[in-house]
């Protein structure tokens, strides 16, 4: 069966019947394309299009079909679309009846609507995954709040600070991430149903209605745009691309830290795997094919921008891409929430590596420097100085505090003993977080 073959004579050729094809993709809209195909057959009720006797048929035979059909299931029949399964399997348990529900609406605002309420309901799967995410973090900075880490800019130790400062920097990122999507709902919130292929409806359906029984903030408010926006799987892909540039972010620094070389991390076998020829490895696998599905999430929006860019206004079949497309950028950042999360929750931390590189005093340069300005000498003047003696260390193979100091300016001699301490030096921020949300 095809909801268009009317017009035609000649059978479509297997090869374009396959590259046409979506059921293997959209057979996952089931639930929602029955959902709105109930809600549209008590609009045609209501503007007297169907007789209550026929709506009950209709609305008792959709949901048998979703009691007895699983997206599984529907992959493996014959048609088209989930739109042509959904109709020919009504019509073959309601008879004629069927053949009224598609009265006054096309695949096109059809598609539309449903990709909508599954969009919506990723979208909220997506936040609450985020909001399990940054409890690992904060519960990870929590479990290890007394533990002092270098930090790094140009991959090179800079400053000293806690293992909870770094949790909660990642905390911040994905809260961004969860705000853009919250933020992105508002846009995907709106019920595109009874604007037709393009130019609307000829039938007085109460679109009003519609949108409450499917919970929709609100209505379309032109046709001809409905059916063709595609903004909010556009926003969808590139609120996972972020997201997922930043779990790539945790990934990498995750897979340098957990090294022999640093030493700083322990990753769980839960989250690591061998090699089938060295007996000795333990590979960060799961952070690996993290940074993957950042970079083909990333390809997956860059794609659907071209599609995007060169389409003439109205409905054109290039958009039945959008699907695909969203359906693995969705899995990639399922996936990888999952995995970041339980890796957080595994993970154990080897104070004794991090203490030893913490201790490194040439990270309390900077506060060497601001010690001297609290002197009342110019901060110019007193990097040079810290400079000296930080290339004079490094000439002496010394730590930075196993020189004299005083020599390089009188002000030292009354520097503290304990002053570059790890510990000193982190309290002195005034900025260190605290562990809240």
């Amino acid at each position: 069966m095809k909801l268009w073959q009317g017009r035609f004579e000649e059978e479509s050729d297997p090869v374009f019947e396959k590259m046409n094809r979506s059921l293997g993709i959209d057979a996952v809209l089931l639930d929602v394309d029955i959902r709105a195909s109930r809600a549209h057959a008590r609009s045609l009720l209501g503007c007297g299009v169907l007789t209550r006797e026929e709506w009950k048929s209709i609305d008792q035979g959709l949901e048998q079909i979703l009691s007895e059909y699983t997206p599984e299931q529907v992959k493996a029949t014959p048609y088209e679309d989930i739109h042509t399964f959904v109709e020919a399997t009504l019509a073959s348990k309601i008879g004629p009846a069927a053949g009224k529900l598609h009265t006054g609406r096309s695949r096109n605002d059809q598609v539309a609507t449903d990709f909508r309420l599954f969009v919506r309901k990723a979208i909220g799967l997506i936040m609450a995954d985020l909001e399990a995410l940054q409890l690992a973090l904060i519960e990870s900075g929590a479990r290890y709040s007394e533990v002092i880490i270098p930090a790094y800019t140009h991959m090179r130790r800079a400053q000293p600070i806690r293992w909870s400062h770094y949790c909660l920097a990642y905390n911040e990122m994905f809260g961004r991430d969860a705000e853009r999507f919250e933020e992105s709902l508002k846009r995907v919130d709106i019920l595109p149903l009874g604007s037709g292929a393009v130019a609307g409806s000829n039938f007085p359906v109460d679109r009003e209605a519609v949108a409450k029984e499917l919970g929709f903030a609100k209505i379309s408010a032109n046709s001809l745009d409905a059916t063709c926006d595609r903004d909010f799987v556009l926003e969808f892909l590139s609120n996972a691309s972020i997201l997922l540039v930043h779990a790539s972010r945790l990934a990498e620094d995750w897979i340098i830290y957990s090294t022999e070389e640093f030493g700083f991390l322990e990753l769980s076998e839960k989250i690591t795997t061998g090699s089938s020829l060295m007996p000795q490895k333990k590979n960060p696998d799961g952070f690996e094919l993290i940074r993957a599905k950042a970079a083909m999430t990333t390809g997956l929006l860059t794609g659907f921008l071209c599609v995007m860019k060169g389409l003439p206004t109205g409905y054109n079949k290039d958009l039945q891409e959008d699907k695909e497309a969203f359906l693995k950028a969705f899995e990639n950042v399922r996936l990888s929430l999952s995995v970041l999360r339980l890796s957080i929750r595994t993970v154990t931390l080897k104070t004794d590596r991090l203490e030893k590189a913490a201790a490194d005093s040439f990270m309390g340069a900077t506060d060497l420097a601001d010690f001297l300005v609290m002197k009342g000498v110019p901060f110019r003047s007193a990097h040079e100085i810290v400079a000296r003696a930080v290339r004079e260390a490094l000439d002496q193979k010394k730590q930075l505090n196993e020189i004299d100091l005083s020599a390089f300016s009188p002000f030292f001699s009354g520097l503290p003993a304990d002053y570059l301490t790890p510990e000193n030096i982190v309290n002195r921020k005034g900025h260190s977080p605290a562990l809240k949300r």
